[in-house]
């Protein structure tokens, strides 16, 4: 037992060597650890039971993902980081390919009801837009501007909108709560 145990201790401290070697741009060491791994990546998205070409696209993206982060991975590590990553990608593949529908003819939605929207859903959307406006327009002009920052595409990040409205990191997402709880009220009165 103390054998496979110093065995096990011993290929993770060669994994480790291997993964600060090819940080540091040793292409050898990053082939030797690419091989090192490739089947315990392969077998995570194989679990998953994605299809061949789903599989290899994870496997790839592992791969490029730790290229991006090998110097802030654990080399002691690596293996764990590895699994994690993988499934991460596995579930990221699942999850696209559930909002993905496939059909073979081009009129196979013509027909579909419910394509259109009702004849007053524009006259109602913009109602609704003006009501959420003026709900808005009530509320403090600091409240306004972090809706504001933190509605814009893309959000904000935290620290300009701190920078900017003059409140603290962790302020913002209770005092985000508050504008929105207040909105809802304004909005349902």
């Amino acid at each position: 037992m103390t054998v496979v145990l110093e065995r096990s201790a011993v290929a993770r401290s060669d994994a480790a060597t291997l993964v600060i070697r090819a940080a540091e741009g040793d292409q050898g060491a990053w082939s030797q650890l690419v091989d090192h791994y490739a089947r315990l990546v392969w077998a995570v998205t194989r679990s998953f039971r994605l299809s061949d070409s789903d599989a290899a696209d994870v496997s790839q993206m592992v791969w490029l993902r730790l290229l991006e982060h090998i110097n802030r991975v654990d080399p002691e590590r690596v293996g764990a980081w590895l699994v994690v990553t993988t499934r991460r990608e596995c579930l990221r593949v699942l999850a696209f390919r559930k909002r993905v529908l496939l059909t073979y003819e081009a009129t196979a939605f013509d027909d579909v009801a419910g394509d259109q929207p009702e004849p007053d859903a524009e006259l109602l959307a913009g109602e609704r837009a003006d009501d959420v406006r003026r709900a808005l327009e009530s509320l403090p002009d600091r409240w306004q501007q972090l809706l504001g920052m933190l509605m814009a595409d893309p959000p904000a990040p935290y620290a300009e909108i701190s920078a900017t409205i003059g409140i603290p990191i962790g302020s913002i997402g209770p005092i985000r709560g508050r504008c929105l709880e207040k909105l809802r009220l304004l909005l349902a009165s």
